[in-house]
C-alpha cells in the first residue's frame, strides 16, 4: 500500500494536480549530517510545543519486550527512580519477547496504535523498508536534540560504528545501545561437578560436548543433558558461528537466513550452505539420541528452564552467567556447581554470537513527531537513557540503595551480595538494573563489578581467543524499494527456515535425504535473490 500511495503521490506531482497543496512542505535534510548538532528541523520552533513544567509531567509510552527470566515490573527502583528525577510519566507497555517483533511490525506498519517510543530495536531487516517508507523517525535529523547520546558516541570513540547503522539516503533511524567494550555474557553452562566426579575434561570442542553429555546419558538415563533456554534461538546464536552461520530469529545479520563470510567480506545464503548443513546434521544428532531436550522447538520459560537443572533432569545449557546463581540456590543437590565455560571450537573456528559497540536501541515511530512537545519527548528520553546520570540508574540503581562508590570501586549492599541468585540477576530481577531492554549505556567495569573473580577469568580467556567474538556484519545501504523487497522476501524464507529447521533437528525430515528438496524450496522463495540485494548494496 505504501508503495502505491507512493507512486500516486508522484503522479499527482509531475501533472501538478497537488503542487498547491505541497507547497511549502518540504523539509530540507542534510545526508552527510554528523552527529554533532549537524541539523536544527524548523520543528524546533513549533509556537504550540509545550514547555514541561514540574506540575505538568510529560507522558511517554513505550513498548517493552518482555521475558519471563527478567519479568518486567513497574515498580522497579529504576523505573520509579527516573519517573522521580526527570519530572516523567513512562507507561510501558510488557510485551512477551516472543511476541514482540510481531506486534512492533504492526504498530509501525498501521501507525495509529504505536507507543511513543519503542525499546530494543534496530533497523535491520523489516525495519529498514519501514524506516525508508516514513514509518520511523529519522532521528539523526534531531541529532541536537540528543546531546548526551552525541557525547557518549564521543566518549567511547563510536563515530564510525554509528556511521554503519545509517541507511540508504545516509540518516539513522534510531539510538543504539552503546558500548565501551564488548564483553563474554553468556555461553555453555554445564554442571562442573559432574565433570569431576566422572573423570571428565571440560569440553574445548562440540565433538568434546557430544562425549560430555553421552556420558551424563549414561550415567542418567532418564535424564536430557542439554537443555536450552527459551527456544532454539539463544542455542543457535551462540554456537552457529562456529560452524560459520547465523541463522533464524537472532541472525547476526537481520536477515534470518542470510550469513556473512568474515574471510570474503559478503553475505552468503547461509541456510542453504554445507556449513549450516554440518551445523543441523550435529543438533538433530542430539536430538535423537536423547542429549537434547525434546521440548526444545518451543521457548521453555525461565521456571521450568531452572527446574530441569536444579533437579538434575539436565545438567548443560546455553544461557548467561548470571543466571548460575540462580540454578545453585534453587537446587536441592548436594555439591551442585554449574561452570561458564570459552566457546567452543566447530568447523569454522571458536566463535560465540558476534557482538558489536553499539546493540538493540530506541527508535520513534512516526506518528510520535506529530505531537507538540516531540522535541520535549526526544530530550527527555536522551535525558533518561543516555546521560551519565540516568546510566548509572539503569546499571547500579541508586547511589545509597544498592551501592556506593565509583566505576573501579563499587560495593553493593549485603542483600544484594550474599542474594543466592547473585549480585548480577538479584540487581535484574529486584531493581530492574542491567535490563538489555533499557540499559542503554553499557560500561565495562562497572559490569564486571556484578560478577565474581570466576566471570573476570573467564572473560580474559575469551579475550586472549582468536577473535572469539565476531563483529556484526555491516548492514547493506538498501533505497526504500530495496528495502521493501528485501522485506518481502526474508518473512516467507524465514518462516521456511524455521519450518525446515525444526523438521530436521526432530527427525521429521532427514537432513541426509531432503536437503534437496529444502534446497530447491528456498531457492524457490528466492534466497539467492535476497542474497544478491544485500552484496549489491554493501557500502
Amino acid at each position: 500500500m505504501k508503495k502505491s500511495i507512493r507512486r500516486f503521490l508522484a503522479a499527482a506531482l509531475s501533472t501538478g494536480l497537488i503542487l498547491g497543496t505541497m507547497a511549502g512542505c518540504s523539509t530540507s535534510s542534510n545526508s552527510n549530517d554528523t552527529i554533532d548538532n549537524s541539523t536544527t528541523p524548523e520543528t524546533t520552533t513549533k509556537e504550540e510545543t509545550k514547555e514541561t513544567t514540574k506540575d505538568d509531567k510529560l507522558n511517554i509510552t513505550l513498548y517493552y519486550s518482555d521475558n519471563a527470566t527478567l519479568p518486567f515490573s513497574e515498580n522497579w527502583l529504576t523505573v520509579q527512580e527516573v519517573q522521580s528525577k526527570y519530572n516523567v510519566k513512562l507507561n510501558f507497555e510488557p510485551i512477551p519477547i516472543a511476541d514482540y517483533q510481531t506486534k512492533v511490525s504492526l504498530a509501525l506498519n498501521t501507525g495509529n496504535n504505536a507507543p511513543d517510543v519503542i525499546l530494543y530495536q534496530s533497523t535491520k531487516g523489516e525495519n529498514a523498508a519501514l524506516a525508508l517508507n516514513g514509518a520511523i523517525v529519522p532521528i539523526s535529523d534531531y541529532s541536537d536534540w540528543t546531546p548526551n547520546f552525541n557525547q557518549m558516541v564521543e566518549k567511547f570513540g563510536l563515530e564510525e560504528d554509528i556511521e554503519t547503522i545509517r541507511l540508504k539516503d545516509g540518516k539513522y533511524y534510531y539510538l543504539p545501545a552503546l558500548f565501551d567494550q564488548p564483553f563474554y555474557d553468556g555461553g555453555l553452562i554445564l554442571r562442573e561437578d559432574l565433570l569431576k566426579e566422572y573423570g571428565l575434561e571440560a569440553p574445548k570442542t562440540f565433538d568434546d560436548l557430544y562425549n560430555v553429555l553421552k556420558t551424563f546419558k549414561q550415567e542418567n538415563p532418564d535424564s536430557y543433558p542439554l537443555t536450552i533456554l527459551a527456544g532454539p534461538r539463544v542455542l543457535y546464536r551462540m554456537t552457529m558461528p562456529s560452524y560459520g552461520v547465523s541463522l533464524g530469529k537472532n541472525a547476526a545479520s537481520g536477515s534470518g537466513t542470510l550469513s556473512w563470510d568474515y574471510d570474503k567480506q559478503e553475505y552468503f545464503a547461509g541456510a542453504i550452505d554445507d556449513r549450516y548443513k554440518e551445523y543441523v546434521s550435529f543438533v538433530a544428532k542430539l536430538y535423537a539420541e536423547g542429549l537434547l531436550d525434546p521440548e526444545m522447538a518451543e521457548p521453555i520459560d525461565g521456571d521450568r528452564w531452572t527446574q530441569k537443572l536444579a533437579t538434575g533432569k539436565s545438567f548443560a545449557t546455553y544461557a548467561y552467567y548470571d543466571q548460575i546463581g540462580g540454578l545453585e540456590g534453587t537446587s536441592d543437590i548436594e555439591g551442585i556447581k554449574f561452570q561458564m565455560y570459552a566457546p567452543l571450537e566447530g568447523p569454522s573456528g571458536a566463535h560465540h554470537q558476534p557482538k558489536s559497540k553499539t546493540g538493540s536501541g530506541i527508535l520513534f515511530p512516526t506518528k510520535t513527531s506529530k505531537r507538540d512537545d516531540f522535541e520535549q519527548v526526544v530530550r527527555k528520553i536522551d535525558e533518561i537513557f543516555f546521560s551519565e546520570e540516568g546510566a548509572k540508574i539503569w546499571c547500579l540503581g541508586v547511589e545509597g540503595t544498592t551501592y556506593t562508590g565509583q566505576d573501579d570501586a563499587i560495593t553493593y549492599t549485603d542483600e544484594i551480595v550474599n542474594s543466592p541468585d547473585g549480585i548480577y540477576k538479584t540487581m535484574q530481577v529486584k531493581y530492574g538494573c542491567g535490563s538489555d531492554v533499557t540499559q542503554m549505556i553499557w560500561v565495562n567495569a562497572r559490569e564486571m563489578s556484578k560478577y565474581d573473580e570466576n566471570y573476570s577469568r573467564i572473560n580474559k580467556e575469551v579475550a586472549q581467543m582468536d577473535n572469539a567474538i565476531q563483529y556484526i556484519p555491516p548492514t547493506p545501504m538498501l533505497d526504500d524499494l530495496q528495502a521493501e523487497e528485501a522485506g518481502m522476501l526474508q518473512s516467507p524464507l524465514l518462516d521456511a527456515f524455521e519450518k525446515w529447521d525444526n523438521a530436521f533437528v526432530t527427525g521429521t525430515k532427514s537432513v541426509e535425504n531432503d536437503w534437496d528438496d529444502y534446497v530447491q524450496e528456498m531457492k524457490n522463495l528466492q534466497i539467492e535473490k535476497l542474497c544478491s540485494i544485500y552484496n549489491d548494496n554493501l557500502k
